[in-house]
Order: C-alpha cells, then sequence, then structure tokens
C-alpha cells in the first residue's frame, strides 16, 4: 500500500468519524416533566420534552446505518456517553462505495472506533500498520482535523466535539415546521412519530432554546456540508426519550440518509486511549506521506 493511499484511507476514516459521531440518543434520566406520555402533547412541547431529557443523558446503545452517495454506505454499533464529552466505543463496518473498495484495499473492512473528549481513534488493518511504523491506531485530535481545507476539517471537528445526541430534535425545533405523523411501535416499543422538514436558509429557532450562537452554529455546519434542505423523523417513547431517528438530505457529495436505533440507557460505557506505542498521530501520518495537513479537500476521494 502506497503512503498516497495510507493517507487517502486515513481522510475517509475521518468522514465516517464525523458521520457517526452524532449517531447517540437519550436517556432514562429526565426531570419531573418527564415520563408523561408524550402522545397527549403538543408536537412542540413532545420536542422540548425530549430535548431535555436527552440534555440529561448519559450513555445508551446504538446502532445505525448510513448511506452517502455512491461515496460509502456503512453500519456502526457500540456503545457512547455524552454526560462530560462526546466518548464510547463502535465498530464500523463498510458495505458499499468507494469508501468501503478504498478500505478493503487497506484490509480494513471493519474496524474499532473510540470517541474521546479530544480526538478520535481508529483501529486499523495489519496491513495499513506495516505502511505506519507498525502502529494499528490513528490518533485525529480535533484541533488537527479543523485544520484541514475546503471547509471540511471545521464541519469534522464542530460533528465529532461538539454535536449533541439531541441535534435532531434541535433541528426540527429550530425549524418551526414539526408536525406529529402517527403512533408507531419501534423495536417492540410504542411510540409517537414526529416528522419536519429543516430549510438551512429560513432556519429561525423561534420554536426551539436555541441561542443566537448556537443557531449562527448549527446554520454553519450544515451549510459546510453543503445541505440546503434536510427532512429529519424521529419517534419518542411515552417516557420521552429517542428510539429512532431519521434523516436525510442533499449533501455537496451526495444524497445522505442516517438511520439510528438508540436502547439500554445508562448503560456503563469505558472508553481509553489506546496505548501510545501502538497509536500513530493523523498530523504525523499525513506529513509521512508529504502531505501538508492543509489538502483535506481531496477527503472523499
Amino acid at each position: 500500500m502506497k503512503s498516497t493511499t495510507a493517507r487517502q484511507v486515513a481522510l475517509s476514516v475521518a468522514l465516517v468519524a464525523a458521520l457517526t459521531g452524532v449517531a447517540a440518543c437519550g436517556s432514562q434520566k429526565a426531570d419531573k416533566a418527564v415520563g408523561k406520555s408524550v402522545t397527549h402533547l403538543t408536537p412542540l412541547a413532545a420536542l422540548r420534552s425530549a430535548e431535555k431529557s436527552t440534555d440529561k443523558a448519559e450513555s445508551a446503545k446504538v446502532r445505525s446505518s448510513t448511506t452517502l452517495g455512491d461515496t460509502m454506505s456503512m453500519t456502526a454499533n457500540g456503545a457512547l456517553t455524552w454526560g462530560d464529552g462526546l466518548k464510547g466505543n463502535l465498530t464500523i463496518t463498510y458495505t458499499g462505495g468507494k469508501l468501503a473498495e478504498a478500505m478493503r484495499k487497506a484490509g480494513t473492512a471493519s474496524m474499532q472506533a473510540r470517541y474521546l473528549p479530544d480526538a478520535y481513534y481508529a483501529k486499523m488493518s495489519e496491513q495499513f500498520a506495516q505502511q505506519s511504523g507498525g502502529k494499528h491506531w490513528i490518533r485525529y485530535a480535533y484541533d488537527d482535523l479543523a485544520k484541514l481545507g475546503g471547509g471540511s476539517g471545521a464541519y469534522m471537528k464542530d460533528q465529532m466535539q461538539n454535536t449533541t445526541p439531541n441535534q435532531s430534535v434541535k433541528l426540527l425545533l429550530a425549524s418551526g415546521d414539526v408536525k406529529k405523523a402517527g403512533e408507531e411501535t419501534v423495536s417492540g416499543v410504542h411510540t409517537t412519530h414526529y416528522s419536519g422538514t429543516v430549510d438551512v436558509a429560513d432556519l429561525a429557532g423561534k420554536n426551539g432554546n436555541l441561542s443566537a450562537g448556537q443557531l449562527a452554529d448549527l446554520k454553519k455546519q450544515l451549510s459546510q456540508a453543503g445541505v440546503t434542505t434536510e427532512t429529519v423523523d424521529i419517534w419518542i417513547n411515552d417516557q420521552s426519550l429517542l428510539v429512532k431517528k431519521v434523516e436525510k438530505a442533499q449533501m455537496a457529495t451526495g444524497a445522505m440518509t442516517s438511520t439510528a436505533y438508540y436502547s439500554d440507557y445508562g448503560v456503563q460505557v469505558t472508553a481509553v486511549a489506546p496505548p501510545a506505542s501502538d497509536t500513530k498521530d493523523f498530523k504525523d501520518l499525513m506529513k509521512s506521506s508529504g502531505a501538508g495537513s492543509s489538502s483535506g479537500s481531496g477527503i472523499s476521494s
């Protein structure tokens, strides 16, 4: 595997990390208002209740699937905690697209991923390790990712470090366009289904709890990804906890569909950094490949 291929794989892994970093969820912890049946609440009241519950969340198991045009399709399965910065462990499996082909060539069709408050770690294959000084893990410091060019770096840093599990709820509240779409059984649980369309240019935040700064950050995040409109569907159980979400958007790199399921709220999650002796820093990998960190515009190549 050539060094340029190693660099492309490392950049692709960063893209995957950004897309899976939002796959989090609600919790069984809540205030006194949470626990009421959402069936009898207005859509906005139900979403505010779910947002509050999620803000107080600690951890949950997550399983998700994501497709981004012909660039990639993948699944993720694991557990995350977000009470004090995003932390957790996921197993990511590449199921199709150009990225999956690149990863298979690098000997990694599936990989372990660890999220820590300051960095993201990806465990690569033995084949990849042979091209990176025998190191199996790549460390992506969020500050280093922010230095990537073309706006992609700032987007990835924000996605992995700052995105909260209730982002989809915040989107619907900010859009002002949300309606009850029915009641359904999801994963054996009774839920209420809410749906809406987010127009980035018209995000007002008047129905949400977003400050002017938070709203500006949200618009910037979506714009950097090339998103103009996005449809969001969420399913909330009778305790105001997220059970499922589906987001669909047209991004600069193609049509994106992301589906996530949430369960086992309060599960214990332990995530620690891999041994330094078995870890290669992303920025050092870029340097050894003869590429500066400003060349990230080719991230999806």
